[in-house]
């Protein structure tokens, strides 16, 4: 079927990479074929996916603020989405409305690039428990992680967390997380703190056992103060660009039929592209 039509909604959607990211592939594959972001309200999103059929749409991406209603709406779920509560990536099957989510595949990927082995580190601290925290939770527990430390301000969103995810998980105060860094071999901030030039630490590295790994899904900056800090006291750090890119590719197979590859050309154009803004 030529000319397969795919997009990203959100609300606002300017900022969207993904357009840069999908075309990209498109280019490179020579796929008859086009992406692009739509800004939709939120009272209008129940129409807009109502509507994707007849539009000639054969699905997108979900960005905020929208992840949770879409999972709301859809007819189908994949199991990523039903565990983390959220959805991100849409596709039409035999006329049926799915929803999926990619986020926690986009975080295992991106470590796997440049951290290979991250999985058997040890203990890993995650800090935030919001919807990105979710996916990180669930990509660890896919991956074998079994001591999974869910640091938050508000310690009864982390004990929901926790709960919702059982065995090997556990939800700490901030206050602890001092004591939670001492043998951990893997520090995850999934919090907003350190975005666009925010210097606020979201915890100190400073603690942490040389062969730590510390990553952070904030990718604007590409390096934050938690990785500045992690480089700095000499350990391996992996920023959060990875995961926007690795996240797209299941999407792309979806819609397009071809299994994109995240090279470091990919790379080097988002970069180039969030160091011109």
């Amino acid at each position: 079927m030529a000319d397969k039509k795919a997009f990203v909604t959100g609300h606002p959607i300017a900022h969207s990479r993904s357009p840069k990211i999908h075309g990209h592939w498109l280019a490179k594959y020579g796929i008859d074929g086009s992406y692009q972001a739509l800004d939709v309200r939120p009272e209008d999103l129940a129409a807009f996916l109502g509507s994707l059929e007849q539009s000639g749409l054969s699905g997108g991406n979900v960005t905020i603020p929208h992840k949770e209603a879409a999972f709301a709406l859809v007819e189908r779920r994949d199991e990523a989405a039903e565990v983390i509560g959220a959805v991100n990536t849409l596709w039409l099957e035999d006329g049926v409305l799915w929803g999926g989510n990619t986020d926690g595949l986009g975080f295992a990927g991106n470590l796997d690039q440049y951290a290979p082995g991250w999985a058997a580190n040890g203990p890993t601290v995650v800090l935030g428990a919001g919807g990105a925290s979710r996916a990180v939770i669930h990509a660890l527990k896919e991956r074998g992680v079994t001591d999974i430390r869910i640091v938050n301000r508000t310690l009864p969103r982390a004990r929901e967390l926790a709960d919702r995810f059982g065995a090997g998980v556990s939800a700490h105060s901030a206050e602890a997380v001092g004591e939670l860094l001492a043998d951990a071999g893997l520090l995850v901030n999934t919090t907003s703190l350190g975005m666009h030039g925010d210097a606020t630490l979201s915890a100190d590295p400073a603690g942490l056992p040389d062969h730590a790994i510390v990553t952070d899904i904030v990718y604007v900056p590409l390096e934050t103060p938690l990785l500045a800090a992690a480089r700095a006291r000499g350990l391996k750090t992996v920023d959060g660009l990875g995961m926007l890119l690795h996240q797209a590719a299941p999407g792309f197979e979806r819609w397009f039929g071809r299994k994109p590859e995240v090279t470091p050309e990919l790379r080097r154009m988002i970069v180039a592209d969030i160091e011109g803004h």
